[in-house]
């Protein structure tokens, strides 16, 4: 079998895949809420220019309309990387849902 690619007639090139399976992990959704009424609210941000602001108004209305509590606005450090595991586990038993946002 011929697995190269030919450019022309006579001048062949030979193609890899770089690719490389994705990792499997063992994550799980947690269940959906039955409602948002007096829930904890937590913010997630990704320091981007306008996600504070996007994230603390999306959060006053929310707790407007159903009540609850904010928790303070956490950062993540880089914009394009996940945040830390730490973040993510510190915040997981204070609140009921988490909000992030980009913010570009």
């Amino acid at each position: 079998v011929d697995d190269h690619v030919y450019i022309n007639q006579s001048t062949p090139m030979k193609l890899y895949d770089p690719t490389v399976a994705a990792a499997e992990y063992d994550h799980h959704r947690a269940p959906p809420l039955h409602s948002l009424e007096g829930a904890t609210i937590g913010l997630l941000s990704n320091r981007k220019l306008n996600a504070d602001p996007l994230l603390t108004e999306t959060a006053r209305v929310l707790q407007k309309r159903y009540g609850g509590k904010v928790l303070e606005l956490e950062h993540k450090n880089n914009a394009s990387a996940p945040a830390p595991t730490e973040t993510l586990t510190g915040l997981s038993p204070e609140c009921d849902y988490l909000i992030t946002a980009s913010g570009d």
